[in-house]
């Protein structure tokens, strides 16, 4: 299995982490996933991040997931200031209506990739700069250092 998943990286805690699910999935849960946050997290390996992917696209429930993205997009928005993706989690989940958790999750992965970029974000182009923070601090950065 090491060789297998040698790629993602952190290969050997990954499969030993897997090894451990597989075992307590086929023992505790008759081979199938549960279907909950609480009893996902139990799970070796598996964090609120992991267990929000599988309840959105496995199980059709609306869930934000949290990744770097999202992280890094929420605090330059505006939405939050934290670093703590389970804060990130909840603050958003009182803003973002319950039924587009999961699109809205998507459209920050998909915005982060394309146009709000970790080291050089393409704020000229982006659709949303007249609501985000970081595109004001910036603009406001460029006028008082001309």
């Amino acid at each position: 299995m090491e060789r297998d998943i040698k790629p993602v990286g952190f290969y050997k805690n990954k499969a030993k982490s897997i090894k451990e699910t597989a075992k307590i999935l086929i023992d505790k849960y008759n081979g199938a996933l549960p279907d909950s946050i609480e009893a996902l997290t139990k799970l070796k390996g598996v964090g609120r991040k992991t267990a929000n992917v599988i309840m959105a696209n496995i199980f059709g429930v609306p869930s934000i997931i949290v990744d770097t993205h999202c992280m890094r997009l929420s605090n330059r928005i505006g939405f939050v200031k934290s670093k703590d993706p389970d804060k990130i989690e909840f603050e958003l989940r009182k803003i973002v209506p319950f039924d587009m958790y999961t699109t809205f999750s998507n459209l920050m992965v998909y915005h982060g990739r394309a146009t709000c970029k970790a080291r050089k974000p393409k704020c000229s182009e982006c659709i949303i700069n007249n609501v985000c923070d970081f595109y004001k601090r910036l603009s406001n950065d460029i006028i008082l250092n001309v």
